[in-house]
């Protein structure tokens, strides 16, 4: 874990592995790399330092920085800089942490000598050294991290990899996604993915614990936004347009809940679920994070559909033949905030649209990623090197309350 810029061993078995028989899938290899060293200061060149990208990790504790220089990693409570590393060859432009552990994947910026966009790196940070290494044909569009995998996401497809030996386990084709839409789900029990299909506004689910797959036709337009929950089994999305964005039961394709961001055009930049599934927020170029509150049943609020879902087990279950009782363990689904206890039928399909509950202003132009922190607040973090903290209150709403505000990067922007 992270602490005091120290990080925990994890240790990770790779070897090396190449697809000989089909010359389109990526080369995979096990590399010593280039060594970023320690943690260290740099002395008054700050101004001198491009921001790339800013990008939470998997419980939105900490986030990742990838600078012209190197990489930063934040923690969010208390705020502070946990450590960074700097190279004298380029940064990167994309940094995804695996939680709080000592392994990141890294991609480098079209400035970096070493390591091209082309390229996935596998870093160990407590070693100090690349353990794995993916090369394209390609630029890298994103790269996620669960425990048990890697998804590198390109252009027109996107292939998954199990952590462990590095070895490829599936490849999905998309409709074109220079953004690198894709998201995972976390809980160990549970391997969803959810991106973006072969037809517009379309989002493909993949159930991989199941072996079901879901195409859900989300919006007219293209998918500009997608977010799951920790268990996979909720599904938010927004399109180009930026004015709606819908949940979705991810085991049928349900559609849950709407809700209207304006009705103004608005490049959305990420959608965030709150863990009790109680709350959503969405931030855009409109500069203004908004707060939703979402109406999906769950376990605990009325014991007569508590009920009703033990007698109707095969509501959440039309895809496949086995019960949720094997995508979620029972201490799971006895939690009443998990995602999984949501109820089809109770509830009408579908909402007519409805306005968000708070809002808080940001400056509007520059890129703002927002998340949940703790009970009834929310974090914010801009490509500009700022940080936000901010209240809302869940009876009444309106304008968010600053708690704290924080300039951790004074430095240009450059997009990815």
């Amino acid at each position: 874990m992270f602490a005091g810029g120290q990080l925990s061993e994890i240790l990770l078995p790779m070897s090396s592995s190449a697809d000989d028989d089909n010359s389109n899938h990526p080369m995979t290899s096990i590399a010593s790399g280039f060594n970023m060293g320690g943690p260290h200061e740099l002395a008054n060149n700050n101004d001198e330092t491009v921001l790339h990208s800013v990008s939470w990790n998997q419980d939105y504790g900490c986030f990742a920085a990838g600078t012209s220089s190197g990489f930063r990693i934040y923690n969010c409570d208390p705020f502070k800089e946990t450590f960074r590393r700097d190279l004298k060859n380029g940064g990167f432009k994309i940094v995804e942490m695996l939680f709080r552990c000592n392994v990141l994947a890294l991609v480098g910026s079209k400035l970096n000598s070493q390591y091209s966009p082309n390229k996935v790196i596998i870093w160990d940070d407590h070693q100090s050294r690349v353990i794995g290494e993916f090369s394209f044909r390609s630029e890298v569009r994103s790269v996620k991290l669960r425990r048990d995998s890697v998804v590198v996401v390109l252009e027109h497809k996107i292939y998954v990899y199990n952590f462990m030996d590095l070895k490829l386990l599936h490849q999905i084709e998309t409709l074109a996604n220079p953004r690198g839409l894709c998201c995972l789900s976390q809980h160990a029990n549970t391997s969803v993915l959810a991106c973006p299909g072969l037809r517009r506004g379309q989002v493909r689910v993949e159930h991989f614990g199941l072996n079901v797959m879901k195409l859900i036709n989300a919006h007219d337009s293209k998918i500009a936004c997608l977010t799951l929950t920790m268990d996979g089994l909720l599904l938010a999305t927004a399109s180009v347009r930026g004015t709606l964005v819908r949940i979705f039961n991810t085991m049928d394709g349900t559609r849950l809940q709407e809700v209207r961001r304006g009705t103004d055009k608005a490049d959305i930049y990420s959608i965030a679920l709150s863990p009790n599934v109680q709350w959503l927020a969405v931030s855009s170029d409109k500069g203004t994070v908004h707060i939703f509150s979402l109406r999906v049943r769950v376990v605990g609020e009325d014991r007569s559909t508590d009920s009703m879902t033990a007698k109707s087990p095969a509501l959440f279950t039309q895809n496949s033949s086995n019960s949720l009782d094997s995508l979620i363990s029972q201490s799971t689904g006895a939690n009443p905030g998990s995602s999984f206890s949501f109820m089809k039928g109770v509830l009408p399909k579908y909402f007519s649209s409805e306005w968000s509950f708070a809002q808080f202003h940001l400056p509007g132009y520059t890129q703002f990623i927002a998340a949940f922190n703790s009970q009834n607040s929310v974090i914010i973090v801009g490509v500009d090197g700022s940080f936000y903290r901010c209240s809302f209150d869940p009876i009444n709403g309106g304008a968010m309350v600053q708690q704290e505000y924080i300039r951790f990067l004074k430095t240009e922007t450059r997009s990815r």
